[in-house]
């Protein structure tokens, strides 16, 4: 039997968390005991039981530096910071202007990069830290149609093995999950109606979508003492991986 997953006395930030994959991971390091606290621009109107709410932007660096320190100065200190927060409308890369390529790109590389410059303080006085950064299958792959996002994920990977390597003398961890087709509030925008999602549903190995549960136990995971010696990673949870569109094409398959 696996140890119960413990996180009392721990603070824990997660971007994006007042929805979708986000808020349940938040949920999920709630329930195991951290206090958790959740950001973005307008306050939800509901939150799981034991999440609070702070405003703020994380594209600006002043104000993810300012939401960082509040929540450290106010707990006394900062151990998890999950990077969630994300996404892209559809945009062929021939239209997109440069300040939507700024605003993807602030969004799913730069916001991270930002939280984590301002958590490291604290969490290098602290000999301990876990930071997770929430990417995408659209970082190892192509990403036809949102180019940007696909690219700023790709960074965002890169970004985690190498505050591994320079952060590591401080006992900062640093892995990433690698999220597969997921369902979350806008999954008919992304993936059709339900006939659609279905049709996707059946081409996965697993025989379905992703939900935020497994998001949010693998996130769990990265950050408990079972992952002590796990930094650098990245975590692939997409139900086995999409099959080759190729192998439809071929003759009897």
């Amino acid at each position: 039997m696996l140890p119960a997953i413990d996180f009392d006395g721990q603070v824990a930030l997660v971007t994006g968390g007042t929805r979708g994959l986000g808020r349940a991971i938040a949920a999920r390091l709630a329930d195991a005991g951290a206090k958790v606290i959740v950001c973005g621009r307008n306050a939800p109107e509901t939150l799981p039981d034991s999440v609070h709410f702070v405003s703020g932007d994380i594209r600006a660096p002043e104000q993810a530096r300012a939401m960082v320190d509040e929540i450290a100065e106010t707990h006394g200190r900062f151990d998890i910071l999950v990077n969630n927060a994300g996404g892209s409308p559809p945009c062929p890369i021939e239209d997109a202007s440069p300040r939507f390529i700024d605003a993807i790109t602030r969004l799913n590389f730069l916001g991270p990069l930002y939280l984590a410059q301002a958590a490291h303080p604290y969490m290098a006085k602290q000999k301990s830290g876990s930071i997770v950064n929430i990417a995408s299958v659209s970082g190892i792959r192509p990403s036809p149609g949102t180019a940007v996002y696909g690219s700023a994920k790709a960074a965002l990977l890169n970004l985690t093995q190498t505050l591994a390597q320079e952060w590591g003398k401080d006992n900062i961890r640093v892995n990433a999950i690698i999220v597969g087709l997921a369902k979350t509030e806008n999954t008919e925008l992304t993936y059709g109606d339900a006939d659609a999602q279905e049709q996707v549903s059946r081409s996965l190995p697993l025989g379905r979508m992703c939900e935020g549960s497994d998001v949010a136990d693998a996130a769990a995971f990265l950050c408990s003492p079972m992952a002590s010696y796990i930094s650098g990673a990245r975590l692939e949870v997409d139900g086995g991986g999409e099959r080759p569109y190729f192998l439809d094409l071929v003759k009897g398959n």
